[in-house]
């Protein structure tokens, strides 16, 4: 029998800002099952010079993303627009009969990120969201590790996003009204979907959390990405947070764009179980005792490929997106599940919320 032939989905792009030209596009259109057919963004030069970018000036472009839903043959949309508009545009495009990557976060609010998930369900289409730390290798093998038990019960984790001073000044990122947030909301969803993920536990009983505005007003101040406007410094610069699990467990949430601390870590985990711990402060590390002795063990990582040779080394993002692809080729799950994202948005706004009334927020 001949081999069937493997579909090429065609593929439009919502919103044609940094993160889609830094890590959507170049991956999509390097993958052999997708067609990039359509580009988007209110501002119409970006999306002609996204399409110039990968030689591609025969795209669609549009400024207004319902007109590229009217598409009937586009299969796919990445939704790669401020957090305000994932939730709508995504709804609306699986409504379209498409299926989604939105990135992240999930959205700014629980509520929106439920109605996302309802849809999905209701539609029958695959919505995942731009999670890309869990396609590291030492994500990839952590997972394995503690799948397999060697970390046996894993009752107390920390989920890093400490910058010491590299704050995007860039787009809309300190914009309160388009983010829903600032470093919470940006990096230390990452760090928290990283480690509720290795642990497999999103059963929330409780949370409480601090939020700080303490240097989002300095004038001047030193920043990877030159200085910042105060004036337009409308979210938080830091933000922490004490999540305790139906099982017991803990879990400590730590994110900021800038803080006085040379302790820095971004969208890493620490996990410590009741047979050995690890963490991936200074790369991957498992630590524990046998014999009546204690052990750190440093697995070297299987990258891909050998010195002076590419062999089959591939990037988070290309394996990010090579793997969403072949779910829907596949018609399987895909790696991010959308219930899953919704928890990590509803710890999120629980942070903000226990920050703004003093009070612990009990999960139903």
């Amino acid at each position: 029998m001949a081999a069937k032939e493997q579909k090429t989905l065609r593929v439009g792009v919502i919103g044609c800002g940094g993160i889609a030209n830094g890590k959507h596009i170049p991956n999509l259109n390097a993958n052999e099952n997708v067609e990039l057919v359509a580009f988007c963004d209110i501002i119409e030069e970006r999306a002609i010079e996204s399409a110039k970018k990968i030689g591609r000036e025969d795209i669609a472009i549009y400024t207004d993303y319902k007109e590229l839903l009217k598409d009937e043959s586009i299969d796919v949309v990445h939704v790669c627009t401020p957090n305000k508009s994932h939730s709508f545009i995504t709804i609306d495009a699986l409504e379209a009969g498409k299926h989604v990557m939105c990135e992240k976060p999930m959205a700014k609010t629980s509520e929106e990120a439920r109605a996302m998930l309802e849809t999905a369900k209701r539609t029958g289409k695959k919505l995942t969201i731009g999670y890309d730390n869990r396609y590291r290798p030492d994500s990839l093998l952590l997972k394995k590790i503690a799948e397999r038990g060697d970390l046996g019960d894993v009752y107390f984790a920390k989920a890093h996003a400490i910058r010491r001073r590299a704050v995007p000044t860039w787009g809309v990122f300190l914009n309160e009204e388009e983010q829903g947030g600032g470093p919470l909301i940006d990096i230390g969803t990452h760090a928290l979907d990283l480690t509720l993920w290795l642990m497999d536990n999103y059963k929330v009983k409780s949370v409480v959390g601090n939020v700080y505005h303490k240097l989002g007003g300095k004038k001047d101040a030193a920043n990877a990405f030159g200085p910042w406007d105060p004036e337009q410094f409308t979210v938080e610069d830091s933000a922490f947070g004490f999540i305790t699990m139906e099982n017991g467990a803990t879990v400590i949430l730590e994110s900021s764009w800038a803080l006085n601390t040379l302790d820095v870590g971004e969208a890493k985990a620490t996990l410590c179980g009741t047979e050995a711990g690890a963490d991936m402060r200074d790369g991957l590390r498992i630590n524990g005792e046998e014999l009546g002795n204690l052990y750190t063990k440093l697995p070297e990582l299987n990258t891909g490929g050998v010195a002076y040779f590419d062999g089959k080394s591939e990037s988070q993002a290309a394996r990010e997106c090579r793997l969403w692809i072949d779910s829907i080729l596949n018609d399987t799950e895909p790696m991010v599940k959308p219930e899953q994202a919704l928890v990590v948005t509803e710890v999120l706004e629980a942070i903000y919320e226990s920050a703004r009334t003093g009070k612990t927020v009990y999960f139903k």
